[in-house]
């Protein structure tokens, strides 16, 4: 057994960079994107090359096994191991050279793709390969799967794009590989002339063959390239310090073309005669895995295919060639850059989306990329679907099928014997099936623990036994990745699922779409790691505290595996009370958006809230979870006592100030917002109101009511002017109003939560009665009754009707004045949308709005940092702004001159005002001013 502390000791005595052995740091790394799971001995982040030989040194005298990791998302279980870690992405992450002349680039193991295609861009280069992961995915972690993407039938793969490659053994040799055998260990060359026949015979003939060692690469007329027959090993040969790279000229114009077929088998077999035509990609799916079709042509299954050209003009007539040349159903032919991504997301999502079946049923890796020649694409997908129902499983196969490249996640029962045991046999079938079509058992994402095992039925007993002497020529002392390859794990031993607890654990929330299972819930992550971009793409939020922070720990990835490790209880021991957990739940901002940006729809928000409530379950609370969480109390407590003046006065006094956030948690460095002297609620008891018109609600949420009255008046008017009839909820002249609960969900007072729905349920009554629409101003407020109200009450039947019922102040309007005209504002416009009205309520009436207002610009995606009581809390300041900078602050001093800012949150508004001194507005003020200057309309 390993003496994990003299281990640890050892390597911070001879390396420079991060040497993590605690819970956390091993939590987060026991899981790749596979079915599997390992605990490691520790975590190492090399600064640089000598880091990795010490490590190697340290880790050979003591028999501890190393493996390499890059982002992490390797399919087959590759990215797990049970000795060191090396985690490349902290410093080993550098482009080192970039030569636009001989068009290569020098690149650090750590590199996430994406920064090399943002640095070779103005050059007009890129690199080739480019899997749906490209955001996050490291160049390391792709030459160690020899990665593919949806370029390869122009580009290739990795190891076609790979000139040099810089490696140290587990021996601590040096090695700098490249072709006529450049670099080649000892014994190598002897190993592959000696068997030049089997070399030349024993290995099929495909665009995407990754499956065990590339030995034929060695071959004499195959350039002897060392380089590229290290190209898809797995970590197991020797690690990865440097990389030269080539890079393919970038075409100055693209056009997609979607081809749409009655069927998968159609559209595979119609892949392979579009080659000839040179198109860059032929991606396919079928319209199983599509949850809305909307924008895609009519049919059962669609072809994605990219032309380039020189213009616009000459990559669309290359793509419209195509559609010519293709039997298709229907088509689209798309050249607007933006119109393209949005297509393109709905195919790169897939990884995620696959895990759910359309009834919700869990799906997942195992045969995530077998291959098989073009040409045999249709008869093997009707094979495959065919072997899926002689099992009772379900699939939906998608991905590369110009390269006969199938992506699939299935909905096998990996949680009992008996589904693991079919499993099993079902995998044994299956890679005899694709033997038999001639192909290869992994076509991108490498064998690793997945297929490892039944390389035998592909190779043949004694390929595979010169595979385990090539190993052992490289790594004798089977250091490297062990279980791997060669002399593999069971396919069925490590499963991720097993040391989960067999019954649902008793939870607050219902977790409606996973039969009210939290295990199930935090299942949902499947490692592929969206939430690790490093930079936010259009209206995308997901996930802010990892940008903020760069730190695994923070990412919804991260935390969703240490909740995973709290139910296992093997490596977290303290379940519920666990310090790890809510250290790294601590950074969560609840924006919600992965909620809406994951793939698979991981909801860490809630599960925050969830594990707070336990966690704190009969036990004193941090003070902002009283001071913030009860803000609805004090708030109505000062309108009741009309002291609101003595406390404005008080919070701008510096000594009282100071005292009053030290007592109540809150940052030093925010000031404490306003109270308004007047709630909302008395200035409309003393107004007159329209009695006509159709009915609307409006929700006095405790943000509008006692911060900022002045977006309810407006919103009001603006009703009101539409020709609405507006009024307030019920309410009790001393139990309160109704309130959403959010404060509370987010502190994770969920009994609290509860009871105050409850009380609001019970008010609400008349207006469920009559079925009258519910407008709700300040976005997280709408979103917590929308989507935290049925799931946290979801015994009540009444919870989905309220949830129903509620409408934002944009869509109120579209639905119910559809025929009104807004006041001309003419105005462009900057600010963000609210985190939660992009992944709770979606924000199209919003558009509407503003486009008839004449209110011209985009709005920034991402989170504005302050997300209700998170950024007011102690210790948070410092993300809070650094999510504030990352997209609204650029927003707002970028914005044309005479720009409306919009912010229909308070947090937003308060973010705004106190880190830019800009005073941000809710668009239901806009329209009202213009209100007021188009007809003289009165406050």
């Amino acid at each position: 057994m390993t003496d994990l502390s003299g281990l640890e000791a050892e390597l911070r005595g001879v390396v420079r960079g991060e040497v993590g052995f605690d819970v956390t740091a091993r939590a987060l790394v026991t899981m790749d994107a596979s079915n599997y799971r390992r605990v490691p001995a520790g975590v190492v982040a090399p600064r640089d090359a000598e880091d990795v030989a010490a490590v190697l040194e340290v880790c050979r005298a003591r028999g501890v096994p190393v493996v390499a990791r890059g982002g992490g998302t390797s399919i087959a279980g590759q990215a797990t191991g049970t000795g060191v870690v090396l985690d490349f992405t902290r410093h080993m992450n550098g482009l080192l050279e970039l030569d636009p002349a001989t068009r290569t680039a020098v690149v650090q193991p750590g590199l996430v793709l994406d920064r090399l295609q943002e640095a070779a861009a103005p050059h007009g280069l890129r690199f080739g390969p480019d899997p749906s992961t490209h955001s996050r995915c490291t160049l390391g972690g792709m030459i160690g799967n020899n990665s593919c993407g949806s370029h390869s039938v122009a580009w290739g793969t990795t190891a076609d794009s790979v000139r040099e490659l810089s490696v140290i053994t587990a021996r601590g040799g040096r090695l700098r590989l490249g072709r006529d055998w450049a670099g080649a260990p000892d014994g190598l060359r002897a190993l592959v002339e000696g068997d030049l026949t089997r070399l030349r015979t024993g290995f099929p003939d495909l665009p995407r063959r990754i499956s065990g060692y590339a030995l034929d690469a060695l071959l004499p007329e195959r350039g002897a390239d060392v380089a590229r027959s290290f190209c898809g090993s797995e970590g197991t040969l020797g690690i990865l310090t440097e990389a030269v790279v080539r890079l393919v000229e970038a075409p100055r114009a693209l056009a997609l073309a979607v081809l749409a077929y009655g069927d998968e088998s159609g559209a595979a077999e119609a892949a392979v005669g579009l080659l000839p035509l040179r198109p860059l990609t032929v991606e396919g799916m079928a319209a199983d895995l599509v949850r809305s079709p909307a924008g895609l042509p009519e049919g059962g299954a669609w072809l994605f295919v990219e032309t380039g050209g020189e213009t616009p003009a000459e990559a669309r007539a290359h793509a419209e060639a195509i559609v010519r040349a293709a039997d298709v159903v229907d088509s689209l032919v798309v050249t607007d850059p933006a119109a393209q991504r949005t297509l393109w997301r709905i195919r790169e999502d897939a990884s995620g989306t696959a895990t759910r079946m359309p009834d919700g049923k869990e799906a997942w890796p195992g045969w995530e990329d077998c291959a098989v020649p073009p040409a045999r694409l249709g008869p093997y997908l009707r094979d495959f679907r065919a072997l899926l129902a002689a099992h009772g499983l379900r699939g939906t196969p998608y991905g590369h099928f110009g390269d006969g490249c199938i992506h699939v996640r299935i909905d096998f029962d990996l949680l009992t014997e008996a589904g693991v045991g079919r499993f099993r046999r079902f995998s044994e079938e299956l890679a005899d099936l694709v033997v038999a079509h001639g192909g290869s058992l992994s076509g991108e994402h490498g064998d690793g623990q997945a297929r490892a095992e039944l390389l035998p039925r592909m190779y043949g007993e004694e390929t595979v036994r010169l595979f385990e002497r090539a190993k052992a020529i490289w790594d004798p002392d089977d250091l490297l990745n062990p279980g791997m390859l060669v002399r593999p794990a069971p396919l069925d031993a490590n499963l991720r699922f097993s040391v989960l607890p067999r019954r649902p654990v008793d939870v607050a929330f219902g977790y409606p779409a996973d039969g009210g299972d939290f295990g199930a819930a935090v299942r949902r992550c499947v490692g592929v790691a969206k939430c690790r971009t490093t930079t936010a793409a259009g209206p995308a939020v997901m996930c802010p505290s990892f940008r903020a922070t760069g730190e695994e720990e923070h990412s919804t990835r991260g935390r969703a595996r240490l909740l995973h490790e709290m139910l296992a209880g093997e490596l977290v021991t303290t379940g519920w009370r666990s310090t790890e957990v809510r250290d790294a739940l601590d950074l969560c901002l609840s924006c919600k958006g992965c909620r809406s940006d994951c793939p698979v729809g991981v909801d860490m928000a809630t599960y925050k809230a969830e594990f707070l409530h336990h966690h704190y379950e009969g036990r004193r609370r941090p003070a902002a979870h009283y001071t913030m969480g009860w803000l609805p109390v004090w708030l109505r407590w000062v309108a009741r006592t009309r002291t609101a003046p003595l406390l404005n006065k008080l919070a701008s006094v510096r000594l009282s100030a100071r005292t009053g956030k030290r007592l109540g948690g809150i940052a030093p460095e925010r000031q404490i917002p306003r109270i308004a002297k007047e709630p909302f609620t008395h200035w409309w008891r003393r107004r007159k109101r329209r009695t006509t018109g159709d009915l609307v609600v409006m929700w006095p949420d405790t943000f509008t009511e006692h911060l900022s009255p002045s977006v309810g008046q407006a919103a009001v008017r603006v009703l009101e002017a539409a020709g609405l009839r507006v009024v307030l909820p019920p309410s009790r002249p001393r139990g309160g109003g109704v309130c959403c609960g959010l404060t509370y969900v987010s502190t994770g007072q969920l009994d609290r939560a509860r009871a105050v729905l409850r009380r609001t349920l019970d008010l609400m009554e008349p207006v469920l009665r009559r079925g009258a629409p519910v407008v709700v101003l300040e976005p997280s407020c709408a979103a917590a009754l929308r989507g935290d109200l049925p799931e946290l009450l979801h015994d009540d039947p009444r919870a989905p009707r309220l949830a129903s019922s509620i409408l934002t102040f944009a869509e109120a309007l579209e639905r119910h004045a559809p025929d009104w005209t807004p006041p001309a504002v003419d105005r462009p416009v900057a600010g963000q949308t609210h985190c939660h009205q992009h992944a709770i309520l979606g924000d199209t009436a919003d558009r509407g709005l503003r486009e008839s207002a004449g209110l011209t610009g985009e709005l920034s995606g991402g989170c504005c940092g302050l997300a209700g009581n998170f950024g007011f809390e102690k210790g948070h300041f410092e993300v809070s702004k650094a999510c504030a900078d990352e997209q609204l602050l650029p927003s707002v001093r970028e914005a044309p001159q005479g720009a409306v800012i919009l912010a229909d949150g308070f947090s937003c508004r308060t973010q705004l005002e106190q880190l830019a001194g800009v005073r941000g507005r809710h668009l239901a003020e806009v329209l009202a001013e213009g209100l007021e200057k188009e007809t003289g309309l009165e406050k």
